[in-house]
């Protein structure tokens, strides 16, 4: 075990976090947790031609019992102390791709949140890990308390609007990445290739400054 004195299995610690999500799009798992608590998704989901009026979260299988009881149940464990240590042994247990994305579905909570994100990072050098998010003031924060992102963990700052401008100056002042529409800018492959990352790793690639996504 990653951490001898837990008492839970790695079977026990899927279940502690609730499972991990398997995106169809994605090569790797991920871990979702529902969209209607996202703190700046919640205030742009009435904004018309905002990313999230057209959430994919709150459509399709989304909204569904099935999957909302399994994105409830990872929700309701993020705030305990035995998350971290669970999150690494199931993620570090079962991820064989090398790669892992945080929040198909959801954003970063809290400061305290995306501290525990990081742990998880830390605690697997050898996974690469993506996270999208549009909580620039929680990174802006943590960043400020903390320094640096592990070189593991790609932080991508996501655009408010639909084929909008990525948030280039605030990543820029906190050495981040960003996602948007931009001319200079890597054009994510998906939607030529069945809507699959299939070999493209780009997101996950702190060199790639922007990538371009289109609207679905």
């Amino acid at each position: 075990m990653l951490f001898p004195d837990m008492t839970l299995t790695l079977a026990q610690s899927i279940e502690f976090v609730g499972g991990l999500s398997k995106p169809s799009k994605m090569p790797c798992q991920g871990f979702s947790i529902p969209a209607r608590f996202c703190k700046t998704g919640q205030k742009l989901r009435s904004v018309v031609g905002s990313v999230c009026s057209k959430c994919y979260a709150l459509k399709g299988r989304y909204p569904t019992s099935v999957v909302q009881n399994a994105l409830d149940r990872r929700f309701a464990k993020l705030n305990d102390p035995q998350w971290v240590d669970a999150m690494t042994l199931a993620i570090g247990g079962t991820e064989s791709s090398g790669f892992f994305r945080w929040h198909d579905s959801g954003d970063i909570q809290s400061v305290e949140h995306l501290d525990k994100i990081v742990q998880v990072a830390r605690n697997l050098p050898q996974i690469r890990f993506w996270l999208p998010t549009r909580e620039y003031a929680m990174v802006s924060q943590w960043l400020k308390e903390n320094g640096s992102f592990p070189e593991n963990l790609t932080v991508r700052l996501s655009a408010l609007m639909l084929e909008g401008q990525p948030p280039v100056g605030i990543a820029k002042r906190l050495g981040l990445t960003t996602s948007g529409v931009s001319k200079s800018s890597f054009d994510c492959p998906a939607s030529k290739q069945g809507n699959k990352c299939l070999s493209c790793r780009a997101c996950w690639n702190k060199s790639v400054e922007n990538v371009n996504y289109k609207t679905h």
